[in-house]
This record gives structure tokens, sequence and C-alpha cells, in this order.
């Protein structure tokens, strides 16, 4: 496979709980992504710059748009990028860097692994939090100055994406999803299921008439007694175990482009065991 370049992205300025900027410098220092078998280096950790003093919106615009750039630069280098968040309004740079780089290749799906739906905008959010709306602003709705990161575009069309995990959401967000025709399997689904066969259909649905696909996973889809290390956790969540077995359908895949491992906060972590998860899933799906 390519040499695997983890760029960082040290922000928390779009969760309530801004501890998660620290998760990819702890992630980094504990070396979980350093594995033997699969060849992978630090290119960065990005940090808001001087946008941060004068809005959220402002800084997390600035720090994508940078992003965004890094990605496209390690894709154009015939690397593979996989972004270790923070929070998961970084989204919104990972892909629209991945956008940037097909160009007119054709389009991107996205496999959306999240206790969330992360689909709001400003209208229906309760919060206000921008990690909340970064699949909403890759769908081309939002924030004018986030949806417009690269190109005023949508980076995504909704019959090239599926979220896989969802079990916490608002009526606002499920209501633009179901508008789309955007495919949400929840949890009641996958334990019906199983988490392989439904994995199987987003790769399928994400795959299918596009020019390849990414992977995000948000470290809440994990159930939180056993992996607590995260900004928003849900109860009655994936196993670590479970979702790793079914990630060994990603590997050595061509169309697969990049990956996000995002939301770990070491300050609710407990002996390093969400660190541990987050390596263990680069593993499932980058390894031989």
């Amino acid at each position: 496979m390519h040499p695997v370049k983890l760029i960082g992205v040290a922000c928390g300025l779009g969760a309530p709980d801004h501890g998660c900027a620290d998760g990819p410098l702890f992630l980094r220092e504990l070396k979980v992504f350093q594995d033997g078998d699969i060849p992978a280096a630090w290119e960065d950790i990005l940090r808001p710059g001087p946008a941060s003093l004068e809005s959220p919106i402002a800084a997390i615009t600035e720090l994508c748009s940078r992003l965004a750039t890094h990605v496209q630069n390690v894709l154009e280098a015939d690397h593979f990028p996989l972004v270790v968040g923070g929070d998961h309004s970084c989204a919104i740079g990972t892909w629209s860097g991945v956008h940037q780089w097909l160009g007119t290749r054709g389009s991107l799906g996205l496999v959306w692994i999240d206790a969330h739906m992360d689909s709001h905008t400003f209208v229906t959010t309760p919060s206000g939090a921008l990690n909340g709306m970064p699949l909403a602003c890759l769908l081309g709705y939002g924030e004018q100055a986030l949806t417009a990161i690269g190109t005023t575009a949508p980076k995504l069309h909704p019959e090239h994406v599926c979220l896989l995990g969802v079990r916490s959401f608002e009526e606002g967000e499920a209501a633009l999803l179901k508008k789309l025709g955007v495919r949400v399997i929840g949890m009641e689904e996958i334990r019906k299921r199983g988490v392989p066969a439904t994995l199987a259909e987003a790769i399928t649905i994400a795959s299918n008439g596009t020019a390849g696909y990414g992977v995000s996973i948000d470290l809440d889809v994990l159930d939180p007694s056993e992996e607590p290390g995260v900004g928003s956790p849900a109860s009655g969540g994936l196993l670590c175990s479970e979702l790793e077995q079914a990630l060994h359908q990603l590997r050595d895949d061509p169309a697969m482009l990049a990956m996000e491992i995002v939301e770990y906060n070491p300050h609710h972590d407990r002996g390093q065991l969400t660190a541990k998860a987050a390596g263990a899933l680069f593993r499932a799906a980058l390894g031989r």
C-alpha cells in the first residue's frame, strides 16, 4: 500500500468539550499508529491560527482550508492521508482536500462511522456546536464560509454517503438526511444484520459511481463502557473488537483514498483504552 502520512488537527473549538484538541499530540506520543507492518509517519500537527481570537467559525474555516491543502498535497505525493482529530469539524477540511485532489476524475464517496449524524445547520442545531455540522457542510448545507472551502460546490452527493453506528441525533438533522436520501444505518439495524454486513453495504454505497471513497471514524461510535476517551459519549455503541473485524474489508482496497480518526479526548480516557482502540482500528483497516 501507499505510505501513510498522519496529519494531526489539534483543535477542539468545534466541540463543547475542547479536550479533543490534545488528542493528536497524545496519540503521537503513544505511537499508536507506528506499527512495523504499516509504513506511517507524522506529516504535521495543525493548530488553529490567529483567527481563533475572532470566532470559532473563522478559526475552523481557516484551519480546514489549511488541512484541505495538506490532504491534497499528500495525495499528490502518492501517499495515503490519515487525519487525526481533534473534534469532528476537521472533516470539512479532510474531505474538501480529497475532493480538490479528485478534480474532474469523478465523485467522492464517504463512509461515516459515528454515534451522531453531524448534519446540523445553524437553523436546526440546539447547541451551536460546529462538530455537529461537518457532514451537512460537505453536502452543501450550512454556514457559507464552511461549505465554500476549496470550492462552492458540494463535496459529496447524498447517494454516495452512508452513515453507520448512529444512535444519538436530533430531529432537524435527521430530517435533512431523509430529505436528501442519505442512507443511515443505526445500531438497531446493525444488531440485526451484523457489523460486517452493514459495513459492506456502506462501502458499496460509497464506491458505486464514484472515483474513490473515504472513511471517517468518530471514536464515539464505540461503546463508552469500553472506550471512555471521547468528547461526546453515547451508550449502546459498537465494541472495538467487532468494528476491528469488519474493517478488515478495507484492506488493500485501491478505491479507499483517505481516512480520519477523530474525537479522541485523552482527559476522559482510562489506562489509554481508547488510544489503543484508535491504533487497533487503524491497523485493522490499513494492515496487510
